[in-house]
């Protein structure tokens, strides 16, 4: 990285958390915080928070579940208490903007951001696509907008008709660049940074859950004078998550997913899978036992998928069987187990998938199955979570009978 550009240094988790108390956050942010119930900052927002709200740029490398999000939107309605507008502003006007790959990572942002300024008078606008595009175009001109999150192509479709003007954002934040990198968004953010006023003039927060040279780049194009944080995956492998491996044959998963929700505790249960197929033949096994259960992946409707996000959110659907377009910035509290059905073939996966439970300090467990067709992916994990996982072979009545 530019060495004019950039504070490098790895940051470990210092042993004494500071309190959000001690950060002279406003009054109105501080009782917002106190209501969710949090005290202490997680690592990454422990070493951003004293730089970004002070005005400087930083480039955070994080996993999601590390609190990153609240560590950037804590800067945002802090910056906006210190810095009221008193002249005129008009309609598509965002002050600050923060761009996410996926829908799901998009409105939980959002979410949070309604959390946390819930004692002020925040306006925060979600710009996705799969969503009513009218419903949306009514939500820019009803209200001044104060955030706005999107997508880099809903956003991109709303620039182009007029209807978003980004000259006057003052905060960007970038969230998941390794990811919008290997979904192919940069051209779009690049168009998109290129509206934001110069980087001397925003202040602009940068997160990637991996530094390659194509995110350093960015980041280097993109932010001024900025803090680099590193938080290493292995704080993010959760201590509270007992992580296991059963060695099974292709043939027997069916099996052992329906013994293992059959236990005691497996009260909300996630299931990841690699492929749409395996996904959509999984829930439909699943379904016929009685089971409630839901789907999530590319196939279904964005409608479809937000409501049966709440759904299992809300309890009324004890297992969600999904693909990775799930695995990332989505927060439901509780849930007990993940089951990974197939190893992912991207270690950075393994972490976000697992990250799903375990979560505020609860506990929780991780079970993967690994086969003769993925075990060969599981050295590539336990590199990158830095230890070595617990491989069993599962008794044989939990597996023998053909209960699906």
């Amino acid at each position: 990285m530019d060495a004019d550009n950039a504070t490098e240094t790895t940051i470990e988790a210092a042993p004494e958390r500071i309190r959000f108390s001690q950060l002279g956050l406003p009054d109105p942010i501080l009782k917002a915080v106190a209501a969710l119930g949090f005290e202490a900052c997680t690592p990454i927002q422990q070493e951003v928070l004293p730089f970004t709200l002070n005005g400087h740029d930083c480039i955070g490398k994080a996993q999601t579940g590390t609190g990153k999000t609240a560590a950037f939107l804590l800067t945002i309605l802090a910056d906006f208490i210190a810095n009221p507008i008193d002249e005129k502003r008009y309609a598509g006007e965002p002050r600050a903007l923060c761009i996410a790959p996926t829908r799901e990572l998009a409105l939980q942002i959002a979410k949070d951001a309604e959390e946390l300024a819930r004692f002020m008078d925040i306006n925060v606008v979600t710009l996705i696509g799969g969503v009513d595009y009218e419903k949306q175009r009514k939500q820019l001109r009803s209200k001044l907008v104060d955030i706005l999150v999107a997508t880099p192509g809903r956003l991109m479709d709303f620039h182009s008709q007029r209807e978003i003007h980004l000259d006057t954002v003052e905060l960007l934040v970038i969230d998941e660049a390794d990811r919008m990198l290997d979904m192919g968004f940069i051209p779009q953010v690049r168009r998109i940074v290129r509206q934001t006023p110069p980087k001397t003039d925003r202040q602009t927060m940068f997160f990637s859950a991996t530094f390659t040279d194509d995110v350093i780049n960015l980041a280097d194009q993109w932010t001024h004078n900025a803090k680099r944080v590193e938080i290493e995956p292995e704080s993010v492998s959760s201590k509270n998550v007992e992580q296991i491996v059963y060695m099974v044959e292709n043939n027997q998963k069916l099996n052992l997913v329906h013994y293992l929700l059959d236990q005691p505790g497996a009260d909300s249960v996630m299931i990841f899978a690699n492929r749409r197929d395996q996904v959509r033949k999984l829930y439909e096994k699943i379904q016929r036992k009685g089971v409630k259960v839901g789907i999530l992946s590319g196939e279904v409707p964005q409608n479809k998928r937000l409501s049966t996000l709440e759904r299992f959110r809300s309890g009324d659907l004890r297992v969600l069987v999904a693909t990775d377009v799930a695995g990332r910035g989505i927060h439901v509290e509780g849930v007990t187990h993940v089951i990974n059905y197939t190893l992912p073939e991207d270690p950075d996966d393994y972490v976000h998938r697992i990250g799903r439970t375990g979560r505020a300090g609860a506990t929780g467990i991780s079970i993967s199955f690994a086969c003769e067709d993925d075990a060969f992916l599981l050295p590539a994990i336990e590199e990158l979570i830095s230890m070595k996982l617990k491989c069993t072979y599962p008794p044989e009545e939990w597996i023998g009978a053909d209960n699906l």
